[in-house]
């Protein structure tokens, strides 16, 4: 039985999505430090991006994807179905570093998602020096405060605000969405977004100009970038340094740089244009399951 039939008494037709497991576990892809707009309950998990709703989960030897009709085609590309993930894993594989193989056996159902940008840069820039649960809950508390609301399956739900609601309020609303620090930075941007600053068009250049952009936002730094970069433009040529990744060069590189763009461009140069989908690989495993 689909998980929208099992959720409610009155069901709703809906579009399924199979895809085989291998390369798609859908807690690990939600779950691993890319995304903020989940949540979980018994059988998997509801996912937002936008005025979009579907349910993912694995079942067997199969990740399912539970959508209107009219979003499958939002949701193949938000998952990036129509990449091969299989050619990624093996190429990440190197007989010459027994942590990164296992790293990549560990990880390789994880899937970079394509995530629409203006939300994905927002989200990120709600990220610094924050965790996981925080960032979830302000990004919720945006949606639920401003968003449109948006019946999905039976149920009531919010959509992420338009960008001429968030460029509204003052910087007491993005403080009592527990931004601190940051919602100065929040509030200039949605600013800049609503008066035209159009993150579409820098999708046309290549990587190291479209990191020169994204750092000229206000309180875009160089990990808000990259993370933006591999997250929304698919650039598996960005590679995200934070501390676990730092921690990762020292213990299992013998790393002895500090400089976190220095490290970047460390791993960038070592493993080329899937820098970004062994950068996953390595954080999940390091944050989620090293043991030790």
């Amino acid at each position: 039985m689909l998980i929208s039939q099992c959720l409610f008494f009155t069901f709703i037709k809906m579009k399924t999505i199979k895809f085989d497991s291998t390369f798609f576990n859908v807690q690990d892809t939600l779950t691993c430090g890319q995304f903020f707009a989940y949540e979980q309950f018994s059988l998997g998990y509801l996912v937002r991006s936008l005025n979009k709703f579907c349910y993912c989960y694995n079942f067997g030897d199969s990740a399912y994807i539970e959508c209107n009709d009219e979003d499958e085609a939002f949701f193949r590309d938000f998952f990036d179905l129509e990449r091969n993930y299989e050619s990624l894993y093996r190429k990440a594989l190197s007989e010459n570093s027994a942590f990164l193989n296992l790293c990549v056996e560990k990880g390789k159902g994880i899937r970079i998602l394509r995530q629409p940008k203006t939300e994905n840069l927002i989200s990120f820039m709600i990220s610094q020096n924050n965790n996981i649960p925080r960032i979830k809950n302000s990004v919720k508390y945006l949606c639920e405060k401003l968003g449109d609301t948006v019946v999905f399956n039976g149920k009531t739900y919010h959509a992420f605000p338009e960008i001429e609601k968030l460029a509204k309020q003052d910087v007491s609303f993005f403080k009592d969405a527990g931004l601190g620090y940051r919602a100065e930075y929040l509030k200039e941007l949605c600013q800049e977004l609503a008066s035209g600053l159009d993150l579409e068009k820098f999708a046309l250049l290549p990587s190291e100009k479209l990191k020169e952009e994204l750092l000229k936002i206000k309180g875009v730094g160089d990990k808000v970038a990259s993370c933006v970069m591999l997250f929304s433009y698919s650039r598996f040529d960005s590679f995200p340094v934070d501390t676990w990744i730092e921690k990762i060069y020292r213990e299992n590189f013998d790393g002895k740089l500090t400089d976190r763009k220095k490290i970047s461009s460390y791993f960038t140069d070592k493993f080329g244009e899937e820098s970004g989908i062994i950068q996953q690989y390595m954080f999940h495993y390091k944050r989620n399951l090293e043991r030790g």
